[in-house]
C-alpha cells in the first residue's frame, strides 16, 4: 500500500445476530504522520481546483470471523515461537490485497489476549492483527454485533493489537476522544476518510456510549461532515448491517442506505454481516456494496448455506477533482474459502492454478457474480472464467 495514516481531530465540538461455525472446535508500507492542517472548503460559487483529477483504487473486503477451527488452523501453521500464524491463510489474497492503493478489511471479533473462545462470545488471537499487516491491509473496520462480546476490555485490547500491529482502525474506541476524531488516510496525496458503524450489538449493552458506533443515519451523515471539515477528499462507510444468511438487502439496510447517501459528504458505503454476498447497486447515484459475504470463517454447508464460504473483494475506482470525488465503477474479485485448510481462494487465480474442485469454484463464482449482478460500471474479475 501507499498511505500514511493520520488521525484528524474534529474541528468543533461538534435482534441478536449468530455466527456459529458449523463444526466442534478441533481442540478443545506505512508510518504515522504528524496530524495535518485541515483543508477548508472552497468558498461557495468559487472556482473548481485546476489540479489534474487523481485515480485511486480502494479494496474492502468481508467479514474475519475466526470461528475455533480457524483458530485451531493458525495455531499448528505457528512456528518460531508464535502462538498463532493467521497469514498463510490470506497468502492467495496477497497480491490484490496489496496492489490496491487502499485496502480496507473487517474485524467481526474482538481481538483478546489468552483462551481463545467461539460464538456466542468471541475471543479472538491478537495474532490476527499481524496477519493483517502482513497480508497489506492498510485500515480496518471494528464496529460489529461482536464488537462487545469481551465488554470495554475487549474494545481495547482489540484497539492496541491493531495499533501496535501498525494498522489503522475505526469503528470501536477506548476513549470519547477517540471516537470523536475521524480516521483519515493520506492515499497519494488523496485524503479518504473512513468511519465504521454497526446496525446491532447482539442485545449486549455498549460499556459506554462512545465505545462502539452505532448505525443511526444522522450520526453517520454528521461524523461524515466532520471528516469533510477535516479534510477529507473521499469518505467511505463501512456498515455491519442485514439479515444473516440472506441475499437481499433487507428493508432497515435499504432505509439507512437511502438516507444516508441523500448526504453528498458520503462517497460510498461497503458493508458485512449477512455472511453471504449481497448485491452492490447504486443508491441515489453513488454505491453501495450492501454485503461482501465472509471472507474467513469456519461456516460450512455443515451449518449454513454453501453460500457462507463465498465472498468478495469489492474495488473502489475512484476519481477525484480537489474536493469532489465519485466512484467511476466498482469491480470485485469474488473469493471461497477452502477447506480443511481455511485458505481464502481469489475464485478465478485458484480455478487457474487448479488450487480447488474446479466444479466447486465454478458454482461459487456463479452464485457470488448471479446475486451481486454485472453492468457498464459493474464488473467481476475474471469477467469469465476460463473453460
Amino acid at each position: 500500500m501507499r498511505c500514511n495514516w493520520v488521525v484528524i481531530a474534529a474541528l468543533a465540538a461538534l435482534s441478536p445476530y449468530a455466527c456459529g461455525d458449523g463444526g466442534d472446535d478441533p481442540t478443545a508500507k506505512r508510518t504515522a504522520a504528524p496530524a495535518a492542517t485541515p483543508t477548508p472548503a472552497p468558498p461557495a460559487g468559487g472556482a473548481p481546483d485546476a489540479a489534474a483529477p487523481v485515480r485511486i483504487t480502494i479494496a474492502a473486503s468481508g467479514d474475519l470471523l475466526p470461528h475455533l477451527p480457524v483458530v485451531a488452523r493458525a495455531r499448528a501453521l505457528a512456528k518460531g515461537g508464535a502462538d498463532y500464524d493467521f497469514a498463510p491463510l490470506f497468502r492467495s489474497l496477497r497480491p490484490l490485497i496489496r496492489r490496491a492503493d487502499l485496502a480496507l478489511c473487517h474485524v467481526e471479533t474482538p481481538l483478546v489476549p489468552g483462551t481463545p473462545a467461539g460464538y456466542p462470545l468471541f475471543r479472538t488471537p491478537p495474532e490476527l492483527a499481524r496477519a493483517i499487516r502482513k497480508t497489506g491491509w492498510d485500515a480496518c473496520s471494528t464496529a460489529s454485533n461482536h464488537s462487545v462480546d469481551a465488554g470495554q476490555a475487549g474494545v481495547d485490547s482489540t484497539v492496541r493489537a491493531l495499533s501496535r500491529a501498525g494498522v489503522a482502525h475505526t469503528g470501536s474506541f477506548s476513549s470519547p476522544g477517540a471516537r470523536r476524531r475521524p480516521l483519515i488516510i493520506d492515499v497519494r496525496g488523496v485524503r479518504v476518510a473512513f468511519l465504521s458503524y454497526t446496525a446491532s450489538t447482539n442485545g449486549l449493552p455498549l460499556p459506554h456510549s462512545w465505545s462502539v458506533n452505532l448505525a443511526q443515519p444522522d450520526r453517520v451523515i454528521a461524523d461524515a461532515r466532520r471528516a469533510r471539515r477535516a479534510g477529507a477528499q473521499v469518505v467511505v462507510v463501512n456498515m455491519h448491517w442485514g439479515t444473516e444468511y440472506s441475499h437481499g438487502a433487507d428493508p432497515e439496510q435499504r432505509r439507512i442506505a437511502a438516507r444516508v447517501m441523500r448526504s453528498r459528504a458520503i462517497t460510498a458505503i461497503v458493508g458485512q454481516h449477512a455472511h453471504v454476498v449481497q448485491p452492490i447497486r447504486r443508491v441515489h447515484g453513488r454505491w453501495v456494496v450492501f454485503g461482501e459475504g465472509n471472507l474467513l470463517s469456519n461456516q460450512t454447508t455443515a451449518c449454513c448455506p454453501a453460500a457462507a464460504q463465498d465472498g468478495l473483494v469489492a474495488l473502489l475506482r475512484v476519481r477525484v477533482d480537489g474536493r469532489r470525488a465519485r466512484v467511476e465503477r466498482v469491480e470485485y474479485t469474488p473469493t471461497w474459502v477452502r477447506r480443511p485448510d481455511y485458505a481464502v481462494l481469489p475464485v478465478g487465480r485458484a480455478l487457474a492454478a487448479r488450487q480447488a474442485d474446479a466444479g466447486t469454484l465454478r458454482a461459487s463464482w456463479r452464485r457470488t457474480v448471479g446475486i451481486v449482478g454485472r453492468s457498464p460500471r459493474l464488473r467481476p474479475r475474471p469477467a469469465r472464467l476460463p473453460d
